[in-house]
C-alpha cells in the first residue's frame, strides 16, 4: 500500500467514524448519554465553584489572621521600644 492509498484509507476511516458517532449521538441511547455527560459536567462545575469559594474564604481568613498578627507584633515592638 503506497502513501496515497494509506492517506485515502485514513480519510475513509475518519469519515466512517464520524458518521458512526453522529448516528449514535442522534439515537435515543446517544441522547441519554449526552444528557448524563451534561449533568456530570454541571455537577463538576458546581463542585468546583464550591471548592473555590471555600478556598477563597480560607485565604481571606488567613490574610485577616496575618494582619492581626502583624498588628500585635507592631504593638509589642512599640511597647518594647517606648
Amino acid at each position: 500500500m503506497n502513501a496515497g492509498q494509506k492517506f485515502l484509507a485514513g480519510i475513509f476511516l475518519g469519515v466512517a467514524a464520524g458518521v458512526a458517532i453522529a448516528l449514535f449521538i442522534n439515537s435515543d441511547k446517544g441522547k441519554e448519554i449526552m444528557a448524563d455527560v451534561t449533568d456530570a459536567a454541571g455537577d463538576a462545575t458546581e463542585s468546583l465553584k464550591s471548592k473555590f469559594s471555600d478556598l477563597e474564604k480560607q485565604a481571606k481568613d488567613l490574610v485577616k489572621k496575618g494582619k492581626s498578627f502583624l498588628e500585635d507584633v507592631q504593638d509589642k515592638a512599640k511597647d518594647f521600644a517606648g
